[in-house]
């Protein structure tokens, strides 16, 4: 090579790594501006919260409260600024504080609980009487609608939109069927991406919100297995599911001394996949509880973010379980949409785990171990179970959209709310809405 190539060559290195280093720059940036909107209350505004329970509140137990974790806080620009779920969150998180508040409002149950406390026993006994593994089909008619705020986009400038749809032809997911779409043209993910959505286009008018929508039907069943360990054969450590399923991947699946350990000491000298994945399950159930969390997209690694705080959200704790579970040789993959029990819909992620001679089941390491458990069974229902009231638009997380999107998404690890952009960039999650009508056939 000549010294004029190679100082082109150089000139051209120098220019990727500048480019790449802006968009990093760049990045880091918008992350920031995220954890702004996400770090957004005042302590005069959590303790107004706090005092509905506790009135004499002091100064001195906000610290001791913050130092244990259990009140969300950064210093941002130089003040402190809170979680704008810190306050509810402390309710959750705090044993003491949690006590108080179900003295005041009554029952820990959530909706949901409630509604699976008697679905949960159908469905068991369901699967024994019929000797299948998916019983109890719900068939729900949703429509679903994201409205993009006024003159947030130029009028006349294209947005473009990928709204959540079911996903077809899954063990427990079946017969997706398109009722209407709000724009004459629009575009299906093709089966084999693993975000399932609906894409259209709309052109903004001026101070006219625009609004995206969808309607659609689709069965949803219940599914259990009744795991028994020695129903579990050895893993065929050469097979595509086994290699696939057992990696690390990028951010969020990482084998870290920390996870390397923890899996180790919980495992001990259990050899059986099953026996191994319902300790991690059991594990991250009593150490981690619910709380309501901050966006995806600004965390470096969620499952080391749960350990470090203490607590996690759905797919937090998911997340955590899949990179024990994969770290351990037990292979395991994302699985996300919504929770659609009825009066109580609301985003959800879980899992599935390949167990040799079984295949896939669900795990909802979110639901856990039930407060309402009457039994072994329904002890452990979600390692190996999922109730009724599911919607399926994800088989893995941090996967490429359809159409591709040209712009960094909103949710860089999940999709369940949907995506927005335009020629001037994406649309944050503060600058649209969205909402979900659902109707049980």
């Amino acid at each position: 090579m000549n010294k004029s190539c190679f100082g082109i060559v150089l000139l051209l290195s120098a220019c990727q790594s500048s480019g790449t280093d802006r968009l990093a720059a760049d990045w880091e940036q918008e992350r920031m501006e995220r954890i702004k909107i996400d770090f957004c209350r005042t302590e005069d505004e959590v303790k107004t919260y706090i005092c509905k329970y506790i009135p004499d509140v002091t100064d001195e137990q906000m610290r001791c409260w913050e130092d244990a974790k259990v009140l969300e806080y950064m210093i941002l620009d130089g003040e402190k600024r809170y979680f704008r779920n810190a306050a509810p969150n402390l309710f959750r998180l705090d044993a003491a504080a949690q006590a108080v508040k179900i003295a005041k409002d009554g029952s820990p149950l959530s909706s949901s609980e409630k509604v699976n406390s008697k679905h949960l026993p159908e469905v068991i006994r369901a699967v024994k009487e019929l000797k299948a593994d998916t019983v109890l089909p719900v068939r729900m008619r949703v429509k679903y609608t994201l409205t993009v705020e006024a003159n947030v986009v130029p009028d006349g400038e294209v947005i473009r939109c990928w709204l959540p749809y079911p996903k077809d032809k899954q063990h427990r997911q079946k017969d997706v069927t398109l009722v209407f779409a709000g724009e004459p043209e629009y575009v299906f993910s093709p089966e084999s991406y693993r975000h399932s959505t609906l894409y259209m286009e709309k052109k903004a008018v001026k101070d006219q919100p625009t609004v995206f929508s969808e309607a659609f039907e689709y069965t949803s069943y219940a599914e259990w297995h009744g795991l028994k360990p020695e129903d579990v054969l050895p893993y065929d450590t050469a097979s595509y599911i086994y290699k696939e399923y057992t990696a690390e991947r990028e951010t969020h699946i990482r084998f870290s001394p920390r996870i390397k350990q923890i899996a180790e000491q919980l495992a001990g000298d259990e050899s059986n996949p099953l026996l191994k994945a319902q300790r991690y399950f059991r594990w991250v159930n009593d150490s981690f509880p619910w709380a309501s969390a901050r966006e995806y997209s600004t965390i470096p690694n969620i499952p080391e973010y749960v350990l470090d705080n203490n607590h996690g959200d759905c797919g937090q704790v998911t997340l955590l379980f899949i990179t024990l579970c994969r770290c351990s040789g037990i292979p395991a993959h994302f699985q996300s949409g919504f929770m659609m029990h009825p009066g109580t819909w609301n985003l959800h992620d879980w899992a599935e785990v390949y167990f040799e001679g079984i295949g896939w089941v669900p795990v909802d390491q979110s639901f856990g171990i039930p407060l309402y458990a009457r039994n072994p069974e329904e002890e452990m229902f979600f390692l190996g179970g999922i109730d009724a009231w599911r919607m399926i638009v994800n088989n893995d997380y941090a996967m490429p959209l359809y159409p591709e999107k040209k712009y960094p998404r909103s949710e860089t690890v999940d999709f369940q709310r949907g995506e927005v952009e335009w020629a001037g960039g994406n649309l944050y999650f503060n600058q649209w809405d969205y909402n979900m009508e659902i109707e049980y056939l």
